[in-house]
C-alpha cells in the first residue's frame, strides 16, 4: 500500500478505537518534536531582527493553537507562558506595544489561558505570575482575570485578592491604583460576589456605562427591584458632578465620556488616539474593550463595532476572533477572511462558501460572475488546506442544486473551473436564461 492509503486506514481505525487515538495524539504531541521545535525557535528568535522575530513567534503561536485545538494531552502551559514572557520583554525593550507584535502578545495570553485551563499549573505560582505581569507597568499585557479563573481556583484567586488589598491599603496612585481597582472589580465578578461588585461600581464617578453595568449585575442575580431602583436613580439628573480622585488629561476625559455615551468604532478610535498621546492607553484599552465586548454579546451591531474598532487598531487577528465569538455581517467576515486566507486557509473556507451562496441568491449576471471568481478562490484555498476532494464534492452539490441557473453555469465555465460529470447540467448551447 502507498503512504496515502495507509494514512486513511490508520485514521479510520483511530476514529473507532479511542485508545489508539489517544496513543497517536500523545505520540504526535511528545515525539513529533513540535513543542521542542517551538522552544528552539524562541531560543534563536531574540538573536534575529524584528521581522524574523515576529515570524518565528507567529510560528510558535500557530503550533500552540493547533495543539490546543486538537486537544493535545501534552502540558502546553510552560511553552505558552514562555512565549508571553518573551514577547513582553521584546516589547518593553522596543517601547512600542502596538502593531503586529502587540497583537501576537494578546494572542499569546489567550493561548496561555487555554493551556492553563487544559492542564492547570500550581495556582499560587500562576497568581504570582499574573500579579507580576499586571503591576510591572504599561506596555505589558493586561490580563482578563476571568480567562484564568478556572486554573487559579479559590486558592489562586485568594492570593490575588490578598495582594491587591495590600497594594490598595498602601494608597497607590496612577497606574498601580488603576490596575488594583480593576483586579478588585474582576475578582468580585469572577467570584459572583454581587454585593461587593455593586459597591465597587457605585464608588466610581457617575457614568452611564457604570450605571448600566450595575443594573445588569442586579438583574442577572435576580434582584429586579434593586435593579429598577438603581436605574431610576441613575436617570435622575445630577446637580453636581463628582470630582475625580486625581487630575486627568482633559482630552482623554472628553474622549472617554464620548465613548461611554456611544461606545463604538468611531469613539473607540478617538479615545485610543488621545490615550496613546497621553501615555495611558494600556489601562484605557482594557476598560474600553470590555465595554465593546458587552455590546457585542447583546447584538450583531455591537459585534460589528467591536471588530471594526480592532481593525482600526490594526489588529486583524483579534477582529477575526471577535467575529468568530460574537458574530458579524457577512461583508465584514469576507473582509477579514481576505487578510487571513493565506496563513489559515481552512478557517476562511466557510466564509467564502457563505459569500458564494449570497451572490447566487441575488440572481444577477454580475453577481454570478463574482460568485464564479469566489469559487476559483475557494478551489485554491481547499488545495492549500489539503482538502481538494472536498471542493470537488462541494462544487458537484452546488451545480446540482443550481443547475437551472444557466448563466451561473456559464460564468463557472468561463472562470476555467472544471465542472463535475454531467448530472442534468444544461448543454453548452442552451444558455438562454
Amino acid at each position: 500500500m502507498d503512504a496515502e492509503m495507509l494514512v486513511d486506514l490508520l485514521y479510520a481505525q483511530a476514529r473507532r478505537d479511542p485508545e489508539l487515538r489517544h496513543s497517536l495524539e500523545l505520540r504526535c504531541a511528545t515525539q513529533s518534536g513540535e513543542v521542542a521545535e517551538a522552544h528552539r525557535l524562541l531560543d534563536t528568535a531574540v538573536q534575529d531582527g524584528n521581522v524574523e522575530y515576529t515570524a518565528k513567534v507567529g510560528a510558535v503561536l500557530d503550533t500552540l493553537e493547533r495543539l490546543l485545538d486538537a486537544g493535545s494531552p501534552a502540558d502546553l502551559a510552560p511553552l505558552a507562558r514562555r512565549t508571553v514572557d518573551d514577547i513582553g520583554e521584546v516589547l518593553e525593550q522596543s517601547g512600542d506595544p502596538s502593531g503586529d507584535l502587540g497583537d501576537k502578545l494578546d494572542f499569546a495570553v489567550e493561548l496561555y489561558a487555554r493551556a492553563c485551563a487544559a492542564r492547570p499549573p500550581d495556582p499560587e505560582q500562576l497568581a504570582e505570575w499574573l500579579l507580576e505581569v499586571e503591576f510591572d507597568g504599561p506596555g505589558r499585557p493586561a490580563i482578563a482575570l476571568a480567562d484564568f479563573a478556572e486554573a487559579l481556583g479559590e486558592k489562586g484567586l485568594e492570593r490575588v485578592k490578598s495582594t491587591v488589598d495590600e497594594i490598595l491599603k498602601a494608597g497607590p496612585t496612577g497606574y498601580r491604583r488603576d490596575v488594583a481597582e480593576r483586579l478588585l472589580e474582576e475578582l468580585a465578578e469572577v467570584r459572583g460576589d454581587v454585593d461587593a461588585l455593586v459597591a465597587i461600581l457605585s464608588a466610581k464617578p457617575p457614568r452611564v456605562d457604570v450605571s448600566l453595568k450595575i443594573v445588569r449585575v442586579l438583574r442577572a442575580a435576580g434582584r429586579h427591584s434593586e435593579a429598577i431602583a438603581h436605574a431610576a436613580r441613575a436617570l435622575t439628573p445630577h446637580k453636581t458632578q463628582a470630582s475625580r480622585p486625581e487630575p486627568e488629561d482633559e482630552t482623554v476625559a472628553l474622549r472617554r465620556k464620548e465613548f461611554d455615551e456611544a461606545p463604538g468604532n468611531v469613539t473607540y478610535t478617538a479615545l485610543r488616539e488621545a490615550a496613546v498621546e497621553a501615555g495611558v492607553w494600556s489601562v484605557q484599552r482594557v476598560a474600553a474593550l470590555a465595554r465593546l465586548r458587552e455590546r457585542a454579546a447583546d447584538s450583531e451591531e455591537g459585534a460589528e463595532e467591536l471588530a471594526r474598532a480592532l481593525l482600526a487598531e490594526e489588529r486583524p487577528d483579534e477582529a477575526w476572533r471577535a467575529c468568530v465569538r460574537f458574530g458579524g455581517s457577512l461583508a465584514l467576515r469576507v473582509e477579514l477572511a481576505a487578510s487571513r486566507e493565506v496563513a489559515h486557509p481552512a478557517e476562511t473556507i466557510p466564509v467564502y462558501r457563505s459569500q458564494i451562496e449570497h451572490l447566487i441568491e441575488q440572481k444577477d449576471p454580475q453577481a454570478y460572475r463574482e460568485a464564479a471568481k469566489h469559487l476559483k478562490k475557494l478551489r485554491t484555498l481547499h488545495k492549500r488546506a489539503g482538502t481538494a476532494e472536498e471542493f470537488t464534492g462541494y462544487l458537484a452539490d452546488l451545480v446540482s442544486v443550481h443547475r437551472r441557473k444557466t448563466r451561473l453555469i456559464a460564468e463557472v465555465r468561463a472562470a476555467r473551473i472544471a465542472l463535475p460529470k454531467p448530472r442534468n447540467l444544461p448543454a453548452s448551447g442552451s444558455l438562454t436564461s
